[in-house]
């Protein structure tokens, strides 16, 4: 399950959008940034699922663009069996971001699911959204006609957000094997959180603002799953789990109309609030992310914010499109990576055993782990939930507030360059300040770290029982 939040622009301080979100899963998460590449005319790419997934199917090849757009996301290496690396979230140089969402489908759509499934995955999906689409509408057009040409290889059912500058829209895809899905439009008065995503009521044919099949709401006729003398169309009833908005869905979405209506509304601290309350986001969270939606005077220029863990206790760091790179210590390591427990760091068991070597550069693995570090800070604070925990957060609310005060001299430094011609040097000036705070954040988790387990093992608090202790969530 993930989290994820779309505040449109009459809301926020700036008029500027933002889509917000984490990935709940338990693997390892890793940040990436993805060159534009060029493919031959024939060139395909494989996706779906395999026959050892949760929920079988076979592997497939479909068409790749022509074109792909420079991007950069997360990834990570597990989940209910779907083939790695997964992708979760991203922004590419279009200006189009993506959340991937889980959204269960009715025990109906589930159970008749085929067994021998095929189609792309709710990973390739957002992968190849973030690959190729210009705009957020685009991007539900590219989803659609994927699964009617491709179909959809589903975990039993899931669904994304996709935004841009103007909009965003929610996107459901249905298990089943039917081809369902829908998309309902959002934009510069809304609020809208995930968790599970959800669509409610639409209209009998779709619009500018709902979209879906020709056939979405006449399979559940025939199904006998909605009698249209009943009322309007549900989607959540007919097709999702029926339970509505969840309640952590429910206080989110109220608590920033709140913030929105105060004379400042909703500024960059409450969007990094939203997902970095420990009243939503724990253990489970995998990273954090945050982007805002503009359109810089650069295409390199456009940046997300984010955090290597679940953002209770890590900062919310800027990444910029146009950077050369991300440091090593953020990149893919073995920790909590499936599959490298039987793996080594030794060429000896190659010959007869190639899996038996790591997918993980030796020079990368004898560096520093940022998620495991900050994941030890995590574990530390969460013993002692009065003191630790909320001085760990308001450190690092404070240390975004020291990157926000420097951001608009590098940006505008930037801006110029670029605009003079000298890409390469904005670059070279934008990859140092973002190394710069990435790694001073890993030296202070590393200091808080050593302190916490001193204070706590000095007092004999220190958990050593199977019971992890964690701050009660709303989800």
């Amino acid at each position: 399950m993930s989290y994820g939040i779309y505040i449109g622009k009459s809301h926020t301080a700036t008029g500027t959008p933002y889509l917000a979100g984490y990935g709940d899963e338990p693997s390892s998460h890793w940040l990436t940034i993805e060159p534009a590449r060029t493919f031959d005319e024939d060139a395909t790419i494989t996706v779906g699922v395999t026959p050892q997934a949760d929920m079988p199917g076979h592997l497939t090849q479909i068409p790749q663009a022509r074109r792909t757009a420079r991007n950069m996301r997360v990834e990570y290496s597990y989940y209910l069996g779907v083939p790695a690396p997964l992708t979760n979230g991203g922004l590419n140089e279009h200006g189009v971001a993506v959340r991937d969402i889980w959204s269960t489908s009715s025990k109906a759509l589930i159970d008749q699911t085929p067994k021998d499934q095929s189609g792309p995955n709710y990973s390739d999906l957002a992968r190849i959204v973030v690959e190729r689409a210009r705009t957020a509408r685009e991007g539900v057009d590219l989803i659609g006609a994927l699964i009617a040409e491709h179909g959809y290889s589903t975990y039993g059912g899931n669904s994304h957000i996709i935004a841009d500058p103007d909009e965003a829209w929610v996107v459901i895809e249905f298990a089943g094997g039917l081809g369902l899905w829908a998309a309902e439009r959002l934009g510069a008065d809304s609020i809208r959180a995930s968790r599970p995503g959800y669509i409610g009521e639409v209209p009998s044919a779709p619009t500018e603002d709902f979209l879906f099949p020709a056939h979405f709401i006449q399979t559940a006729c025939d199904h006998g799953w909605y009698d249209p003398a009943s009322g309007p169309f549900d989607v959540n009833r007919v097709y999702g789990d029926g339970k509505g908005r969840w309640d952590g869905v429910v206080w989110i979405e109220e608590e920033m109309q709140r913030r929105a209506e105060k004379p400042g509304k909703i500024t960059l601290s409450d969007v990094f609030w939203s997902i970095s309350t420990s009243r939503l986001t724990g253990d489970t969270a995998g990273y954090g992310q945050v982007v805002p939606l503009e359109h810089p005077a650069h295409p390199e220029l456009r940046m997300m914010y984010h955090a290597p863990v679940g953002p209770v206790t890590a900062p919310l760091m800027p990444v910029w499109l146009g950077q050369n790179s991300v440091p090593d210590a953020y990149t893919r390591h073995r920790y909590l990576t499936t599959g490298e427990s039987a793996r080594f760091l030794d060429r000896r068991k190659e010959p007869t055993t190639p899996d038996a070597v790591s997918t993980v550069p030796q020079g990368i693995e004898s560096g520093d782990s940022a998620v495991f570090s900050f994941k030890q800070l995590m574990h530390l604070a969460f013993q002692k939930q009065d003191t630790i925990l909320p001085e760990t957060d308001g450190h690092w609310r404070n240390f975004e507030t020291c990157i926000e005060n420097a951001l608009p001299g590098v940006r505008r430094s930037a801006e110029v360059l670029m605009s003079a011609g000298e890409t390469a040097l904005a670059a070279d000036l934008l990859t140092e300040f973002s190394e710069k705070w990435f790694d001073r954040a890993l030296a202070d988790c590393k200091a808080l770290g050593m302190a916490a387990h001193a204070r706590l093992r000095a007092a004999n608090e220190l958990n050593m029982t199977a019971k992890p202790l964690s701050p009660p969530q709303s989800w």
